[in-house]
């Protein structure tokens, strides 16, 4: 799907606002402000607008940016929302609670003629494909767990690639990514059969010299998660795999009974399950998510990390991703 844009991001009087913080700080040329109720203590440190200044603003949509409890979209939020509406904008969003299943919402982007992007559930059909080799580059980020920033790697990849001059594309699997990118498939809402294909689908045949880089979800390791991972290795056919790690963690997430992988037999097992499509695929490096580390600490363990597996190491926000798009480029 292809989003309205730039947001009004609307928070509400929710307490988490993971998707708004995302697209914030990725892309801000896309956020004329924030609307929330007096009660919110969350603040994206954005101009404060009402309907008609976000409007006045450049504003033609209002992102749901962030998740109540439980995911579903409490009743005070109709109100305004249909307000939003009537003023001309349309809403995009990316809970679990579908904008296009709420009656009030539905009549009344009916009666104005507006439109209501759910990005969690997609909207395209995929037919399974033969896989065969097609031209173009890609590289994909994977994990050791969920959670550990191949988001973060991915869009800094981007981002450094074309600081460079190189022809690339960030390729959105998740709510936030399609937010902050504008477009790309929720693989997670993606019937299994079909996740592959939808990966294959946002990572086309290319010219030579051009990187999509595919937004990694999941991990193939995890008992919950792996089958989503495995799809996007699958269908992705990456030439390059960027591994991503929490170096603090020592059991999955949400899954204690199970301790992670370490780094080596990650990059085995990812660079066995790549090749089934791509025979050349390899893990080209590391990113680090040192975040609960002290720096001397994170400085070190990138290096000694990098070191014993003789592949570039980072941590995009200590140390940029600038080595992982040299060893691309050599």
């Amino acid at each position: 799907m292809d989003i309205t844009t730039p947001y009004l991001l609307f928070i509400g009087d929710a307490i988490h606002a993971k998707t708004a913080q995302g697209v914030r700080d990725w892309r801000p040329e896309l956020c004329v402000g924030q609307m929330r109720f007096p009660t919110s203590k969350l603040d994206l440190k954005l101009p404060e607008m009402s309907f008609d200044d976000a409007l006045a603003a450049g504003a033609k949509a209002v992102l749901i940016g962030a998740a109540p409890a439980g995911g579903a979209l409490p009743e005070s939020w109709i109100a305004p929302l249909i307000e939003a509406m009537e003023k001309g904008l349309d809403l995009a969003s990316g809970l679990h609670t579908r904008l296009n299943e709420q009656a009030a919402l539905v009549a009344a982007a009916a009666r104005l003629g507006r439109t209501m992007f759910d990005v969690r559930h997609p909207t395209e059909t995929f037919s399974i494909g033969a896989y065969a080799f097609r031209p173009g580059k890609r590289l994909l980020t994977v994990g050791t767990d969920c959670a550990v920033g191949k988001m973060y790697t991915a869009l800094s990849i981007e981002k450094e690639m074309l600081e460079r001059g190189w022809s690339a594309d960030f390729r959105a699997t998740g709510q936030t990514g399609i937010l902050i990118a504008g477009r790309g498939v929720s693989v997670d809402a993606v019937v299994s059969d079909f996740v592959s294909a939808a990966a294959a689908a946002l990572s086309p045949e290319a010219a030579p010299d051009h990187w999509d880089v595919i937004e990694g979800q999941g991990a193939i390791f995890h008992p919950a998660y792996g089958g989503v991972t495995l799809g996007l290795v699958h269908g992705s056919q990456p030439d390059a795999m960027v591994l991503c790690h929490e170096p603090t963690r020592s059991v999955l997430t949400d899954f204690e009974l199970y301790g992670r992988r370490t780094l080596e037999d990650c990059i085995r097992v990812y660079t066995e399950m790549a090749r089934l499509t791509n025979p050349d695929a390899r893990v080209t490096g590391i990113s680090l998510n040192t975040s609960k580390m002290a720096e001397a600490d994170a400085l070190a363990v990138i290096a000694e990390t990098g070191q014993r597996l003789g592949l570039p190491c980072v941590d995009p926000f200590r140390t940029g991703v600038g080595p992982l798009v040299d060893a691309l480029a050599a």
